[in-house]
């Protein structure tokens, strides 16, 4: 009994989490490498929601030309609207994969998209029983709670799959009276990370996290520093 609840508790671990700050599928998101590799395989499943209005297809070309730069091989579930979320095919697709990809600008549809629907339920499983979940940008965003809005830096609500954690992609591009009222506004016990393009903080199976890229990531918590330990 006591080795199969072990084995119970393992196979229900969580997979590594990435959040990354945009810039995706470019030089120097070279820690995309290591989570191809934490995933076991070689494909990645691209769940191009929040590009729905910005060219998708290129987003999916952008990941398929990256990921095979290091013999991944990267492909897209067609999510783009609230009902593509709730097709059954769709997610058993996200389902099956063992590294998923939240991508695209506009976390407020990416949030309209994906909330309680098959397709978040089965994404949240997956990476429940393991897979790599990686989201960049409006992808990042929407797996916190609360949710950062990007056009003033007030807070909403997420759907995220850590919490309380806030994120800020693209911090290497904000104002620094953006970012300060993001921290004033934040609540007290709730961390906000700040991440640079083509940058990532991914948590590992165990809950420790790290910075990975080639910009910064930086934490504050109740409007002052804070380390990485301050994360949940």
């Amino acid at each position: 009994m006591g080795n199969k609840s072990a084995q119970s508790r393992v196979a229900r671990m969580p997979g590594t989490l990435a959040l990354v700050g945009g810039g995706e599928f470019h030089d120097g998101c070279d820690f995309d490498r290591q989570l191809l590799e934490a995933s076991g395989g070689a494909e990645v499943l691209v769940v191009p929601a929040g590009a729905a209005f910005e060219h998708p297809d290129r987003l999916v070309t952008a990941a398929k030309a990256w990921f095979g730069s290091f013999g991944g091989r990267a492909s897209a579930v067609p999510v783009l609207t609230r009902r593509d979320a709730m097709d059954i095919d769709h997610a058993a697709a996200v389902r099956g994969a063992r590294f998923i990809y939240l991508a695209g600008e506009s976390p407020m549809h990416l949030r309209s998209v994906l909330k309680d629907t098959p397709v978040w339920d089965t994404l949240v499983g997956a990476w429940q029983d393991g897979a790599v979940l990686a989201g960049s940008a409006a992808g990042a965003m929407v797996l916190t709670d609360p949710m950062v809005d990007p056009r003033g830096g007030a807070f909403t609500v997420g759907i995220g799959v850590v919490a309380p954690l806030a994120v800020v992609p693209h911090a290497d591009t904000w104002s620094e009276d953006k970012l300060h009222r993001t921290q004033v506004l934040a609540p007290k016990a709730t961390p906000v990370a700040g991440i640079d393009e083509r940058t990532a903080l991914v948590r590992s199976p165990e809950g420790q996290w790290e910075a990975l890229g080639v910009g910064a990531v930086r934490v504050w918590l109740a409007g002052q520093p804070a380390d990485l330990s301050s994360l949940p």
